[in-house]
């Protein structure tokens, strides 16, 4: 471990020293062989998924494995559209010049070594590559088992094109030791590596945060909520909430609990539990939603679930107070929304909700990088620190501040 992780260190250095137009002239190439070289990665995937169908994944798990022409035309298209970004290194964030005449400049740079863990989605890794590559960070990229042919065969395409370019493929790779034991190495390797951006379950999270020495940039659960304001347009707010949910439910960003107000539950309630009979979708209530429509009761531990399949649990609230304690109490910091025509109630939401993306009348599964115009994202911080909500390219960047004098000294 240690002597691959010498080697991404070492194979950093190189890439500080390409220009923009360098990269981009590189991700253009990887986009090409991963079109290419499709038919590679689909047998590969096909692998993947037959030994998922014996391990009884999700089906919400298996539509995030499954690759096919469409969607590694799709990875490609990523990767050229983080070639067109702008260059984010060597940015002028700020400058000033000091009362004694020192020249002052802020100035972005690359954090240096980044580890992604993640799982299931092998698209992550093309992304992700891409994301570093441009950003110039070198990639040490850790997907799931269940996605590991997928993940191996674009990232031996990605190395290939990095070689014909004469650059160490230790630019963008696999971490070799993909066991348990191998990541717990890897987050303590703080001497090589600079930062850990875990992405997947709950108990991946708590594992690597728990453990890291490594900073870590955290892609914690995503249980999102919507509340469906007494002043709501009902219509709107049916169409909003089942694409929260349905339109993808095995994301982080699709609704796990809505809320619902008391002063119109009776009237909308029975329209949602039609709309959502039409997605198959399974629906648990609270004692005041059992009360009007017939669903399974939800749990406390139900409230504190994310599903990530297509189930949703409903609460009931007695105004917009009520439904900020609830998103309070059990929310993740993720992605939240309330559906009114109030400007008040949502101001006050928008305020006082804590959430990487608060919104108004719109689907939470709006929190993406690519939907945010960021190009694809390396993940969706919950943390405070460094970044929050979507990571897109800046978001690999740190800064350092470059001073020119002519002189002075410190009397």
């Amino acid at each position: 471990m240690e002597e691959y992780l010498k080697e991404a260190k070492e194979a950093a250095s190189v890439l500080a020293t390409l220009n923009g137009e360098v990269k981009n002239r590189v991700l253009g190439r990887i986009a090409d062989a991963l079109e290419a070289n499709d038919a590679l990665i689909i047998e590969h995937n096909r692998l993947d998924m037959e030994e998922g169908e014996r391990n009884n994944l999700s089906p919400a798990l298996m539509d995030r494995l499954y690759l096919d022409g469409k969607r590694i035309a799709g990875m490609a298209q990523a990767v050229r559209e983080i070639a067109a970004l702008k260059e984010p290194v060597g940015r002028i964030l700020d400058g000033w010049v000091t009362d004694n005449g020192l020249r002052i400049e802020k100035v972005s740079i690359p954090i240096g070594v980044v580890g992604i863990i993640y799982e299931s989605r092998p698209n992550v890794t093309s992304d992700a590559a891409a994301l570093c590559f441009k950003s110039g960070n070198v990639a040490i990229l850790k997907g799931g088992k269940e996605a590991q042919r997928s993940n191996e065969a674009i990232a031996t395409i990605i190395q290939k094109t990095l070689e014909e370019e004469g650059l160490p493929k230790a630019l963008i790779s696999l971490l070799p030791d993909a066991s348990r034991e191998g990541v717990a190495k890897l987050i303590k390797m703080d001497r090589y590596v600079d930062l850990i951006i875990p992405r997947g379950g709950e108990a991946l999270i708590r594992f690597v945060n728990e453990n890291a020495t490594v900073p870590v940039v955290k892609h914690d659960k995503g249980l999102c909520h919507t509340y469906i304001h007494a002043d709501a347009d009902l219509d709107e707010a049916v169409k909003i909430a089942v694409n929260a949910k349905c339109q993808r439910p095995g994301v982080c960003n699709a609704m796990e609990t809505l809320i619902v107000d008391a002063a119109i539950a009776p009237e909308i309630l029975p329209r949602l539990k039609a709309a959502f009979d039409a997605e198959a979708t399974k629906l648990l209530g609270d004692a005041a939603t059992r009360a009007i429509i017939e669903v399974e009761e939800a749990t406390e531990e139900d409230f504190d679930t994310e599903y990530l399949a297509n189930t949703l649990s409903i609460k009931i609230v007695d105004g917009v107070e009520e439904a900020i304690a609830h998103i309070r109490r059990y929310g993740s910091g993720h992605s939240e929304a309330i559906l009114t025509d109030n400007h008040r109630a949502a101001e006050k939401f928008l305020n006082e909700v804590d959430a990487a993306c608060v919104y108004v009348n719109a689907s939470t599964r709006f929190t993406d990088g690519g939907a945010f115009g960021f190009g694809a994202e390396v993940g969706i911080s919950t943390n405070k620190l460094h970044a929050r909500g979507p990571m897109g390219i800046n978001d690999l960047t740190t800064y350092k501040y470059r001073i020119y004098g002519d002189g002075q000294i410190r009397e």
